[in-house]
C-alpha cells in the first residue's frame, strides 16, 4: 500500500513543458537570425529612399557609378563619360560618401 501512494505523489511534469526547448530555439533563432534581418533590410529601404541626383553609387553587381537620374523605381547610372545604363533601385548595394577615392587611383 505504501508504494501505492508513493507512486501516485509522483505525477509527471505538465505537457507544456516538453515544449519549453522549442520555443527556446524559436526565440534564438528570432533575436540572432530574422530580427538583425530586417533591421538591415530596413536600413536598406531607407537608404534607397535617399537616392539623390550625382550620388554615387555601388550596385549589387559591383558597377559603380554617378546617379544622373531617379525615378520610383529605376535609376539611371553614368558608368563612364558617355555610358549610362538604367538600374533597378533596390539593386543599389551602397552609396560612395564623397571624398573617399578607389583605392587604386
Amino acid at each position: 500500500m505504501l508504494d501505492m501512494l508513493a507512486a501516485a505523489g509522483t505525477d509527471a511534469p505538465p505537457a507544456w513543458i516538453s515544449y519549453l526547448p522549442i520555443v527556446g530555439m524559436i526565440v534564438i533563432f528570432w533575436f540572432f537570425l530574422f530580427r538583425p534581418q530586417m533591421k538591415r533590410a530596413k536600413e536598406h529601404q531607407v537608404k534607397i529612399s535617399g537616392l539623390k541626383r550625382n550620388d554615387k553609387v555601388v550596385t549589387a553587381g559591383g558597377l559603380v557609378g554617378k546617379i544622373v537620374a531617379v525615378d520610383d523605381a529605376y535609376v539611371e547610372l553614368e558608368l563612364a563619360k558617355g555610358v549610362r545604363v538604367k538600374a533597378v533601385k533596390s539593386t543599389i548595394g551602397d552609396v560612395i560618401a564623397p571624398g573617399n577615392a578607389p583605392a587604386n587611383d
